[in-house]
């Protein structure tokens, strides 16, 4: 597995995040079909609250040398379930093990129950966000489909749910 370091993103890794968003937003335009706005940018309402709300937390993940290689923003930190909202991991660090290593290491930062959102027609997300699902809770965990709100133009989302084995066992 490739190194891998988390760590909350503070207002000075603000640009970093925005660039690798734009990335983000890019690789999931073929599956939600959105196209960017005039000025070549995506919708981006999730990174000032990430980076705003007390209820939210950004992270930078960096390779060993300090390259980025994605973000992940949590919300929900005071709520009975945390939410993931975004996760992102470069191309080129993917399939390395780095996404995994980072997913373990934020639910690990924010015991309790989690859901995580991804669409069925991203085959590499269903692989992952499984076997992710499933390394951090084993058997106990579940799927459903749910609409996305306001688009009924679209498949709904897949939306694993789960509690941190220290809750489970504990």
């Amino acid at each position: 597995m490739a190194d891998v370091s988390l760590r909350p993103a503070g207002p000075a890794d603000r640009p970093v995040v925005e660039r690798l968003w734009l990335m983000f937003r890019h690789d999931m335009s073929e599956f939600d079909g959105r196209l960017p706005r005039a000025d070549g940018t995506f919708r981006d309402d999730r990174l000032p609250m990430a980076f705003s709300d007390p209820d939210w937390a950004p992270y930078l993940l960096t390779d060993g040398t300090g390259s980025p290689t994605g973000f992940a923003f949590v919300r929900g930190l005071a709520a009975p379930t945390r939410v993931l909202n975004s996760f992102f991991v470069v191309r080129g660090a993917r399939r390395t093990g780095v996404g995994l290593r980072a997913v373990q290491e934020i639910v690990a930062r924010h015991p309790g129950a989690w859901e995580i959102a991804f669409q069925d027609a991203n085959a590499a997300a269903v692989r992952f966000w499984r076997r992710a699902a499933t390394r951090i809770a084993g058997g106990a965990w579940t799927e459903e489909r749910r609409p996305v709100p306001g688009r009924p133009d679209v498949a709904p989302d897949v939306w694993i749910s789960f509690r941190t084995p220290a809750e489970v066992h504990g």
